[in-house]
Parts: structure tokens; C-alpha cells; sequence
């Protein structure tokens, strides 16, 4: 029997070897391994392709029958969950770029490494072939073991004995590709997570007047990016382009270059299963030292930027402050870099840090508001898809055809304006001239319109092409939480400690949400008021060109 899964979320591709799959539509599976990320198979209307693994979720429910002597089949039944087996994950990052290390090892400490320190010094083409992925995806990670019990975790032997006979109860998730699993989600809420937490690393929720929120920002900053330059090395046989931050709580500039974003992305999306980490701009192989590439690019990481220093836990977590702290000191620099890549406080560690409200949250209304916002996100993200198509059509007619309708006009003004000429009367000199700076007056306006989209529609483009960033991490984000609420509703009579670990992921689920809600109003209001500002300023320009214009028909000039 060919293998199914069912689609948790619509997907509309994008580039050649996709296929678009809808929420609640069976899909065929040609296989189960994943590629970076990625499922191969084919959906209910022949098409066959490739599409996100976290967006699907594969039906382990096979029927088996067997037939007896007389030809009749036997009572169907359910595969068994197994309760104590080792697995080993071989999958590589989701559509969101959570890793097997990200959830693969429960307490035990694991270690990732993109690269030795010396390929760190040496250059990283920004753009190689295979760095060039859809974003999100990432290169293979090496393998971690998923195991039921931790190596050296201190406790009991009671507390052992406890444990496993909650393991027991609790069944396992047999799709290891699973971004529940991957992310460590379901490690946790087994109890199977251990690590030292320092103070220092803890996170905060709090009950604000509208449900869970990150603890507010005692220390707020922010970060300017100046113009890149070019730099060169090995004697100017490779060049980079080198971006100046100067965060605000420190004033001191350091140099990154684009690789380094790239590695400091691919660490936070490894760190936080629940936190929506915005996208990079994306990569490009040639031109990269193009005058136009590198405004688009600088201004992309200024809105990134932008976004991570307002967030309460992304601004302050270790990994990147030292990003934007360390300076020229290179033995520093690696220094972080390796603890960084050691990490223990990631996957299912990673709730350890999170400190809830004492009162705990109620598992339906928490599952009505994550369902309630994962419509929001599917119709905003149409919506989005919508404004931009519509902004970028009426961008194109402003630069060409507007520019070109006002150009013809202000010729044919002009045209005029040398046929009355001829007529070489005193008297019509001063209207002649009139009429020529009318032509010259269209043409001008013709050329403010050409100007203008890079103006007031290109910010709006660029936001929502961020945000559209922020709803294609929100699926695996939600997934976690869901298959939280669905452990704890297939055991109900589970002790205390189940149902306090659900509730850890969810305080935080929900408080990611109200982040991003916040962050929306305030993004799309100030874009919105520019948006205006700019449309007035705009108009009034034109306004001033015309006024001019009729100045000259005075009949005293």
C-alpha cells in the first residue's frame, strides 16, 4: 500500500519541481526520507513534486489482515506504538530550518558545527552552489541519537522509575520527521530534558491583559548598519562585501559579512523551536558587488535587524550579543563561535529556560486561540501574496507607463510651443515660452512618477515580503504546540508533570503570538503612515510643478 500523509497546511509553490498542496488533502508519499527538508509525492490532482515535510503528517495507521483457510480476513488492527526503542534521525532541516539536532538529543548535550574555525576564517562563498538552497533549507547535520532514557541525568532512582513508566503511558510519535520530534517538543514533554539552566539564560513569560507575553525588554536597543565596502583577501584573490553594526548599548562598530548573518540565523532557528527567527534576504549567485544588490541587501538586513533587536529574548540571548559585540579579537570571536555551536540549551533543553505564570493556562481555550491564529496567518498570507501582486503592478505602470503617458503630453506641449514660434510677434513671445515650460513641466512629472514606487509601494513590498517570512515559520511553531495538546488529551489521567510541561510550551506558543501581533500593528502602521506621508509629499511636489507652470501665462512675463 502506497505510504499517505495528510497536509496540515496549504502550500503554494514557487519554483520548478514544487507541487501546491491544500490543507486536509491526502497525499501519496514516493518515499519516506526527506531531502533537506522536503517530501517527494504526488497530490489529488496528479501532480507530482516536492513540498515541505513539516507542512504534511504521515498516516502510520496501517491496516493489516491476514486471511484464513476459508478465505475470510481477520479483525483489523493498529500498529503498535512502540514505548522503548532507540531511533536514530537522519533528516536534515524543516521548511522553518529546525535540524535532527534540534530535538534529536533529549538532555545529553550535542554539538553542531557548520564548518572548522578554519573554514570560518577562510572565505565562505556567499552564494555557492551549496549554500543555495530555498530558504530555510540547510545542509544535512550529522546524526543524533533519539533515545528514552539520558546518559548522566541526575536523578533518583525513583525519579528514573517514574519516568520510564511515564514514557510508557505516553506513546511515542512514529514519524520521526515530525517537527515535533525534531524540535525536541516531544522529548520534553516526556521529561526526557536535563541541562543546567543559569539564571542568565532564563526566559520570562508573564500574564499581560491579553494572555501570555515575553517579559518586557528592561534594556532596549537598536542597531544601525552602514554602507558595506568591499574587502579582499589572500592578497586579492577573494572579495566580500563587509557591513559596519553599531548597536546602540555598546557604540562600539564591528565588520560582518553576510555569511556571518547566514551562520547566526542557522544558530537562533536551532536554539528557539518556538520563536519565529526572521528570514535573511535571500542569496544571489552573480552580482554581488552590484551596486543595486547590495542596497536591497544592506536594506533587507536593516529590517532584520530591526526585528531581532525589538524582540525580548532574541535581542539578549548570548549567541547574538556576541554577534554584535565581538570585535577584531579573533580568538574571541571562535570562542563564541564553538560555544555557540555547543550549545546545550537547544531543542528540548530549551523549554527548561522558559518560567511561566503561576496559574496555569486552560488547554481548550489555549487550542481555540492557536486555532484562531493559524487562520489569521493563512489569511494574511493571502492576502499578503494579494497587496504585493497589486503594489507591484501599479509600481511597474508608475515607472513606465505613467512616465511615458506624461512624457507624450509634455512632447506634445513642447511641439506646440515651436510651431507658435514661428510666428516671431513680440507680444506671443511670453506665452511661447508659457507653453514650453508646460511640455517641460509634464516631462518632469512624468520622471516623478518614474521615482516615486522606490518611495512609498517598495517599503511596503519589502515588509510584507518579511512578514510572509514570519507566517512560513509559524506552521512548525504551532506544530510543536499541537502535538503537546495531543499527548496530553491522549492521556488524561497522566500526572500533574505532563500537563505542566504542555502548559511551559504553551505559555510560550502564545507568547510569540502576541509578539507578533504587536510587531504587526506597530510595523504596518508606521509603513502605512509613511506610506501617506510620502503619497502627500508626492502630490503636492506635482502640485507645485503645475502652480509653476500656470505662473507663466501671467500676462505680465
Amino acid at each position: 500500500m502506497a505510504l499517505k500523509a495528510r497536509v496540515l497546511y496549504d502550500f503554494h509553490s514557487e519554483n520548478p519541481g514544487e507541487i501546491s498542496i491544500t490543507e486536509n488533502e491526502l497525499v501519496t508519499l514516493f518515499t519516506e526520507e526527506e531531502l533537506e527538508g522536503w517530501l517527494e509525492g504526488e497530490n489529488s490532482r496528479g501532480e507530482a513534486g516536492l513540498f515541505p515535510a513539516s507542512y504534511v503528517e504521515i498516516i502510520r495507521d496501517h491496516i493489516t489482515s491476514n486471511t484464513n483457510n476459508n478465505g475470510l480476513s481477520s479483525p483489523k488492527t493498529k500498529a503498535l506504538t512502540p514505548t522503548h526503542t532507540s531511533y536514530t534521525s537522519s533528516d536534515s532541516h524543516s521548511h522553518r530550518g529546525l535540524g535532527a539536532g534540534s530535538g534529536g538529543s533529549a538532555g545529553g548535550s550535542f554539538h553542531t558545527s557548520q564548518g572548522s574555525d578554519d573554514d570560518w576564517d577562510d572565505d565562505w562563498d556567499d552564494a555557492s552552489p551549496a549554500t543555495d538552497a530555498p530558504r530555510g533549507l540547510g545542509t544535512s547535520p550529522p546524526l543524533y541519537p533519539v533515545t528514552t532514557s539520558l546518559p548522566g541525568r541526575r536523578e533518583s532512582t525513583q525519579q528514573h522509575q517514574h519516568q520510564a513508566k511515564s514514557s510508557a503511558t505516553v506513546g511515542r510519535n512514529l514519524n520521526r520527521f515530525s517537527t515535533f520530534v525534531k524540535s525536541g517538543g516531544e522529548a520534553f514533554l516526556l521529561g526526557e530534558a536535563s541541562a543546567f539552566v543559569k539564571d542568565g539564560d532564563r526566559i520570562c513569560v508573564v500574564m499581560g491583559k491579553h494572555g501570555p507575553e515575553w517579559q518586557e525588554d528592561p534594556y532596549p536597543f537598536t542597531c544601525t548598519i552602514d554602507d558595506p565596502t568591499k574587502q579582499t583577501k589572500f592578497k586579492g584573490m577573494k572579495s566580500y562585501m563587509s557591513y559596519g553594526l553599531t548597536p546602540t548599548h555598546t557604540n562600539v562598530q564591528v565588520n560582518r559579512r553576510y555569511k556571518h548573518f547566514d551562520w547566526l540565523y542557522a544558530r537562533l532557528v536551532e536554539r528557539f523551536p518556538v520563536i519565529s527567527v526572521p528570514h535573511l534576504p535571500e542569496k544571489q549567485a552573480t552580482g554581488r558587488f552590484e551596486e543595486d544588490f547590495i542596497s536591497k541587501r544592506r536594506k533587507g538586513l536593516i529590517w532584520w535587524m530591526n526585528h531581532m533587536t525589538s524582540h525580548p529574548v532574541l535581542a539578549h540571548c548570548d549567541v547574538f550579543q556576541h554577534f554584535l559585540t565581538c570585535g577584531a579579537d579573533e580568538k574571541a570571536w571562535k570562542q563564541g563561535k564553538r560555544k555557540a555551536e555547543r550549545d546545550e540549551l537547544v531543542g528540548a533543553n530549551f523549554f527548561l529556560t522558559i518560567s511561566t505564570p503561576d496559574v496555569p493556562l486552560d488547554l481548550q481555550e489555549v487550542e481555540s486561540k492557536i486555532e484562531g491564529f493559524k487562520t489569521f496567518t493563512k489569511r494574511m498570507d493571502e492576502n499578503i501574496v494579494v497587496v504585493n501582486a497589486t503594489i507591484n503592478e501599479f509600481a511597474r505602470k508608475q515607472m513606465a507607463g505613467f512616465k511615458k503617458e506624461y512624457q507624450k503630453v509634455g512632447q506634445a506641449f513642447t511641439l506646440l510651443g515651436q510651431a507658435f514660434e514661428m510666428d516671431q510677434q513680440v507680444y506671443a513671445a511670453g506665452l511661447n515660452k508659457a507653453i514650453a515650460y508646460t511640455g517641460e513641466a509634464y516631462e518632469a512629472v512624468g520622471e516623478y512618477f518614474a521615482d516615486q514606487p522606490a518611495q512609498d509601494l517598495a517599503p511596503i513590498s519589502d515588509l510584507l515580503d518579511l512578514y510572509r517570512g514570519h507566517l512560513a515559520n509559524f506552521p512548525d511553531i504551532i506544530h510543536v504546540q499541537k502535538g503537546a495538546l495531543t499527548k496530553v488529551k491522549d492521556c488524561p489521567k497522566q500526572e500533574g508533570e505532563l500537563h505542566d510541561r504542555c502548559n511551559i510550551i504553551s505559555c510560550a506558543t502564545l507568547a510569540e503570538i502576541q509578539h507578533f501581533h504587536r510587531t504587526r500593528v506597530r510595523d504596518f502602521r508606521a509603513q502605512m503612515q509613511h506610506h501617506l506621508r510620502q503619497q502627500i509629499s508626492f502630490f503636492q511636489k506635482i502640485t507645485a510643478k503645475l502652480e509653476d507652470a500656470l505662473q507663466r501665462y501671467d500676462d505680465d512675463q
